[in-house]
Formats: structure tokens, sequence, C-alpha cells
């Protein structure tokens, strides 16, 4: 079989392809404004700085134009010293909320025929948990089905982030990529038709080094997933010194630490094409590697590091692999996964991310040892110095749009960050790897206007950033939901995040209505009557 047609049979494996149903051109949210003034609210900035406030937050024509401090917390504000707002202008009173920059997300597959998750669906998701920027790390749906959207996106014809284009290598080629020469042609025309990088698999050294060199030359950047298949041969050392700019999940990482051997320890009955020893024995790849800090795996490390490299863990999404009843009962699936999107997720010898055939005790404690080398790696990048971004990767393996996102924060911390170092990850880790820092990705003057409002404080506990809030007790001695994101804010456009977030529920109820799902679910009555008659219709 040619190497170009084994490539695109196994991201048919990995990846949904073929295009999902358009997003609606519709006008949804408030704004822009020639003037927007958000008044009153804690600032976390983005840039690693504590929280300040309350503060002022001017907003002209979609960029930050001021950011006044207006007084101090439990001190009633002067209201003599506050700017003032225009007679055509818009105020939002965010008293007693914070404020912090829209989210990066830098692994966004925009849904898949194989998961029934239309574009609508997953962008609402997404921008529900303040997601106003997303890289698309393969284009699935097509590169001209993503540049549509991304232009409408940028027109903010649709409720969407802002997107980045990563086409994955060798799509749309009509002809067996098999030579140097040939990567380099198919890289300029990938950069011709406007996409923003190249989503790469792994493969033969030289088609991989010609193709990288010529993409940083044309001043493009690029991600990997080291697939098993050539990682071998090439390993995330050999790409960043070839002008990869980020890896993907870890692999490629181990085996660039690798001191007596050369190849996976791989059982003889090993077969690529079985998910579960795949998956199985990755979460014994680590233990393979250097020890942390060891002479080697501190070499490895400022190589990278040298070469200016971003690591997207994106560990949320090999969760299930420690802890699959977790990620099978995490409570938004009831209400916002799609039962088509469920069906995917089910066990199968024959989808890819479907690997719990037999998964049991065993293999989540070798998948939580694994975790702990990974995330020690990741933290010391991060003390020394080094680029960690926030990735998703939902739509596989349990995780949904959105929600998948904020639960990455949560491990980023569960791996050493500071919430501050974790929410700077989330914004202008992940701007600067796009190479749009200078836009996006901090409250700053001449920023663009890209915010999150939430009324409880993110630093406190990580989960209130959830669709679905925290659960907290009162003095009253009552148990509450409080947190949710009260308002996305991307071009100066105000969404509102719990609005956007019914619809989610309204598209999921109205699937389950149609396939026979009785509505009334224990603990749930009184959310699923709020909708039952719009179903019913």
């Amino acid at each position: 079989m040619k190497y170009f047609t084994f490539v695109f049979l196994f991201l048919l494996s990995q990846l949904s392809f073929g295009q999902v149903k358009d997003a609606p051109l519709v006008n949804e949210g408030e704004g822009p404004f020639s003037h927007l003034i958000i008044r009153g609210a804690t600032m976390i900035s983005g840039t690693g700085s504590p929280p300040r406030g309350p503060v002022d937050i001017i907003i002209e024509n979609n960029l930050i134009k001021d950011i006044v401090v207006v007084g101090y917390p439990g001190v009633e504000i002067d209201e003599s010293s506050r700017p003032e707002l225009s007679d055509e202008g818009k105020e939002l009173n965010a008293l007693g909320m914070y404020v912090l920059p829209g989210f990066v997300d830098m692994h966004g597959h925009i849904g898949g025929k194989a998961q029934g998750a239309d574009a609508e669906y997953v962008f609402k998701l997404w921008m529900a948990h303040g997601i106003t920027t997303i890289r698309e790390p393969a284009c699935s749906n097509g590169l001209d089905w993503v540049m549509k959207h991304k232009k409408w996106s940028n027109e903010n014809k649709i409720t969407a982030p802002r997107i980045k284009a990563y086409t994955v290598f060798g799509q749309g080629s009509d002809s067996p990529i098999s030579t140097p020469e040939q990567s380099r042609q198919w890289v300029n025309e990938n950069a011709k038709k406007g996409a923003d990088g190249i989503k790469f698999f792994g493969l033969p050294p030289k088609i991989f080094d010609a193709a990288l060199r010529e993409n940083k030359k044309l001043g493009l950047r690029s991600a990997c997933h080291h697939a098993q298949l050539d990682v071998a041969r090439w390993n995330v050392l050999n790409s960043a010194e070839a002008g990869l700019t980020s890896m993907e999940h870890w692999y490629g990482l181990p085996e660039a630490l690798f001191e007596n051997q050369t190849i996976q320890d791989y059982p003889l009955d090993y077969n690529y094409q079985n998910e579960q020893h795949r998956f199985a024995e990755a979460g014994r790849l680590w233990k393979q590697a250097a020890k942390p800090y060891s002479e080697k795996w501190n070499a490895v490390m400022n190589q990278l590091l040298d070469l200016d490299f971003t690591l997207d863990p994106t560990f949320n999404i090999y969760e299930a692999s420690r802890d699959l009843q977790r990620a099978r009962r995490e409570e938004w699936h009831e209400i916002y996964t799609l039962p088509s999107l469920w069906r995917f997720f089910m066990p199968s010898k024959i989808s890819h991310g479907s690997y719990w055939h037999y998964w049991g005790t065993e293999q989540e404690v070798e998948w939580k040892n694994n975790y702990q080398l990974w995330m020690t790696f990741v933290n010391e990048y991060k003390n020394r110095g080094g680029r960690v971004t926030a990735g998703s990767d939902s739509g596989f393996i349990f995780k949904l749009y959105g929600f998948g996102y904020i639960r990455e924060l949560e491990l980023l911390r569960e791996a050493g960050f500071h919430p501050l170092e974790v929410l700077r990850s989330a914004s202008l880790s992940g701007a600067e790897a796009l190479g749009m820092e200078d836009e996006i990705g901090t409250i700053e003057i001449g920023k663009k206007a890209d915010l999150i409002l939430v009324e409880e404080n993110p630093i406190e506990n990580l989960k209130v950033l959830y669709g679905t809030g925290a659960i907290k007790l009162t003095e009253e001695n009552e148990v509450v939901r409080v947190g949710g994101i009260k308002y996305t804010i991307k071009d100066g456009i105000i969404y509102n995040a719990q609005e956007m977030l019914e619809d989610v529920a309204r598209m999921v109820l109205k699937a389950k209505a149609e396939e026979g799902f009785k509505l009334n679910q224990p603990g749930l009555d009184e959310f699923f009557r709020k909708f039952e008659k719009e179903i019913k219709k």
C-alpha cells in the first residue's frame, strides 16, 4: 500500500471526515458597541499577575481603550472618579464579578459526521465556556468548510470562536506524497489556500523533514500527534529541530527520553489495530523513559526550551484511561451530550479511542502512574520558562466540547500549576503559540475585547467555570449551584453563556425526543419540565 493511502486510511480511523451541517447565520449577542464599559469587576489579566479590582474596562470599537482602577475591595466606589459613558454606549454592571481574557482551545475539532455533532452545537458549547479562539487541528470537515466558517466568525455572522485552520498533511492531494519535493509542493499549495498551519501525524523522516522546513520557511505554524507508526525513527526532538512549533498529547516525547532502548517495549502479541492494546501499552510508556531530573531528562527538556517549543498536553482526553467510570458519568452528559455522540463513545473494535474492550484496575493503575511522570515533565517545563497551552480534543473518549476544556484546566492545576499559571496557559500561552499575542490572550490596552465574566472566583475554584457550575453549601445549610460563566465577550459582542447552554440543551432534548427518550429523568425533572412543552411541539 502506498504511504499516502495508508496515512489517509489511518486518519479516517482517527477523525470523522465528512462535512457537518453549517453553523446558522444568525445575529446573536449584543453589540458590538462603539463604546462599552464593563464596570467594577475584579480583573484577572492572563499575564500571571494577581487579581485586581474593582476596575472599569473601557472598550471602543472592539479594542480595550483603557483600564481604570475605581476603588478598593469592600469600599464604596467614588462615582465621580469613574469614566463616563457616551450617549450611544453600553454599560455592563460587573461589580462583584471576575473578568478574564477569552480562552484559547489549542485542540478543537469542529464536530463530525460520526458524532452527529453539528457546528452550532459545538460552537455554543465552546463559547458558553469562555472559549473565544480555537485551533482546528486537522480541518476534518475539509479546509474549504473550515475557511468559510473562519470567515463568518471573523465577520461575526455566526456565534462561534475565531478559528485557526491547521490542515492535516496530505489532505486534498490527488496523488501519493512519497518524495520530499512532493511534500514541499503540498505545503506551498496549503499555504496558498489560506491555511494557518499544518497538523502532522508522523511521516517517513525525509518527507517529514522537508515538509516542516518548508512550512517554517513560509512562516506558518505546525502541530503533530507523533503516531506510534513512525515514532521509532522520528521523535519530538527531530520534529522540533526541523521546525515543528507544537506537539499534541505526549506521543514522541517519552521516546525522545529513552536511554536503554529505541523502541517501546511492546508485548509480543501486540497489534496496533487493537485499540485496547494501543492504549493499555501507552499507559506503560512514561516509566520506560529517563527518570525525572536525570541527565537525559534535563537534556531533552533543555533542547526543547532552546527551540521555543510549545507543549499542548491535552491531559483531559486520556482521563478515561485512569478512571473510566468518572469519564462515563460526568454530570453534564445527561443534559448536554447528544445521543448520537454518546453512541460514538461506546466500546467498539473499529472506532478510534473506543478502547475499553475490558478496561480494568490494572490498566487504570498504570495510567495513574503514567500521568504522574507526564505531569512532572510538563510542570517542570513550565517552571523553566517553557510554553504550555490548554487544548481539549473533545468529541472523543467521553469528553464533551467546552466541559472537556475546563477539565483540562483542572488537570493543569493537578500537574502543579498555580491557578494563575493555569489561566495564563488558557489565554496568553495559547495566543503566543498561534502568533496572536498582540491581539488577544490578556486584558491589556490595545487588545481585542475578548473577555469572560463569571460571578465566582475561578482562582479559588476552577469548577465555577463549568457550565454546570459548582456545588456549594450556604451558611443556611442549603446546597446550591454557583458559577457557570455569565457572559462571554468576543470581538466586543456580549453573549449570554447560560442562554447558549439552554440552546444546546434544547438540541439534545429534541434529539432524545425524536428517538423516544423519556423526558422525566430522575433528579432532573425540574430542568426537563422547563423545555418539555417546546420539545413536544
